[in-house]
């Protein structure tokens, strides 16, 4: 089995920069302020011919006793105890401090192997740091600068004894934009995780959602608007297919954000909706569907994901069918572009129905990735010109010969015609809701694309 090496220190040491250079892209969120980081986050890292997989913890902090330091603190100390090795990280400009000494005085009393990294290294003035960090009692500091990539190799000599080098597997490179797959990649697709994304205003629930989906406390919960900051993606199975459930920050309008590290979460979210398959987004039942959550949603729609509405915190509505009609219809009024948004009441305190949440997401899933035979669509182009024929532009009628789905994931089609520049937008949504209808593709965006010429496929 691949190591698991945690990052661990006190606030604004660069554990987090460390934890990007290992993984080779900037996934966490760096940021001058000290405590950005508070979810643990993993990845998958490289060092040389190394692979293991490294965690990036939150800052520890010597004495809470409760609120959300308190449960930072267990979180990082969760993180600890799942390790194979710990990167003690100190700045070697501030050099040791007294909570540096604490918590080298903890982890000299763990079974864990410890190596001591004494970053920020690119400078005279960490000397000093340095000598100093050989009286922490943890052996001879590795000497580094994690944002200049500075004493990787030396890294690498007191890593590779913990990290076995042979048969490792190469770690998962970001997929991105979901890949359009031939029929003989189907079943490689399939066996991938499904790439699930938690999106919505802040204090709807959605780290509440996804610890009641996997059975235990991963990321932090709480009162207070904001306490989620990366996107936290957790490996989960859902009746035997694997999922991989991504939790992120609450979005507010961009004006009322002026923060910078509310910024960096904001585009955060944003990136985990891009590279998501299915995105969840949560409502508060017990407030009205208010423009930010349109605006999340036509979001979630012009980047062609698939998307469900989870109307969270039902078990505190009063009138549950009242209220229902009410997000319906401020759903089907405000996103009439894609109809039949699938809607799902839950409570994520209670688990109340996340069974049906989640058959919901595999369902939009397979009208996400479903392709319309070209013999079908072309069937169905003809039936309805018959029924709607094109209007007349400039005295001639529009003339509309063939039809063919290019890509999935969204389903994507184009239409052949003389004058594509002259059809109507009324038209188009005319032919899209004929499209929903006939091949039962409601509820996930469609791309339809003009295009002129003749049928691509007549002999020449």
């Amino acid at each position: 089995m691949t190591a698991t090496v945690a990052i661990v220190g006190r606030p604004n040491v660069g554990k987090s920069t460390l934890f990007n250079r290992l993984i080779g892209r900037r996934l966490a969120i760096v940021d001058d302020a000290p405590g950005v980081t508070r979810d643990w986050r993993e990845g998958d890292a490289s060092l040389g011919d190394l692979r293991f997989r490294v965690v990036d913890t939150a800052g520890l902090d010597p004495s809470p006793n409760e609120g959300l330091e308190a449960a930072v603190r267990r979180q990082t100390e969760r993180a600890i105890q799942a390790a194979d090795l710990i990167l003690f990280v100190i700045d070697a400009r501030v050099g040791v401090t007294p909570v540096d000494e604490e918590f080298a005085g903890w982890l000299r009393r763990t079974q864990t192997p410890v190596i001591l990294v004494a970053n920020k290294c690119e400078g005279r003035t960490a000397r000093g740091g340095i000598l100093d960090s050989f009286a922490l009692g943890l052996g001879e500091p590795v000497p580094i600068s994690a944002e200049h990539g500075e004493g990787m190799a030396d890294l690498y000599e007191a890593v590779e004894p913990f990290v076995d080098v042979a048969d490792q597997p190469e770690p998962d490179e970001d997929r991105g934009e979901p890949e359009e797959t031939s029929s003989g990649e189907d079943e490689e697709a399939e066996a991938r995780p499904l790439q699930l994304a938690i999106v919505g205003r802040p204090n709807v629930g959605k780290s509440s959602l996804l610890n009641r989906l996997v059975r235990e406390e991963r990321v932090l919960t709480g009162p207070e608007p904001g306490v989620t900051r990366d996107a936290i993606a957790v490996e989960w199975t859902w009746q035997g297919r694997g999922v991989r459930l991504i939790d992120t920050a609450g979005l507010r309008r961009r004006t009322r954000v002026v923060d910078r590290v509310e910024r960096l979460s904001a585009e955060d979210t944003r990136r985990a909706i891009r590279f998501a398959e299915v995105v969840v987004l949560v409502l508060d039942a017990t407030l009205t569907v208010d423009r930010q959550d349109l605006a999340i949603a036509r979001s979630v729609i012009d980047e062609g994901r698939a998307l469900v509405l989870a109307a969270n915190k039902w078990d505190l509505v009063e009138a549950p069918g009242e209220k229902l009609a009410e997000i319906r219809d401020r759903i089907e009024t405000s996103l009439s572009q894609v109809r039949g948004i699938p809607l799902v009441t839950i409570s994520a305190l209670t688990g109340q129905r996340l069974d049906q949440l989640m058959q919901a997401v595999f369902d939009i899933y397979e009208v996400w990735n479903r392709r319309v035979s070209t013999g079908s669509l072309n069937r169905w182009l003809a039936d309805a010109l018959d029924r709607h024929p094109p209007p007349m532009v400039s005295g001639r009628r529009l003339r509309i010969r063939y039809a063919t789905q290019i890509k999935r994931r969204p389903p994507t089609f184009v239409l052949f015609t003389t004058r594509p520049a002259e059809m109507p937008e009324d038209y188009l949504r005319y032919l899209a809701n004929s499209l929903r209808e006939t091949f039962g593709l409601e509820g996930v965006p469609l791309r339809i694309q003009w295009r002129k010429g003749e049928n691509p496929y007549t002999d020449r």
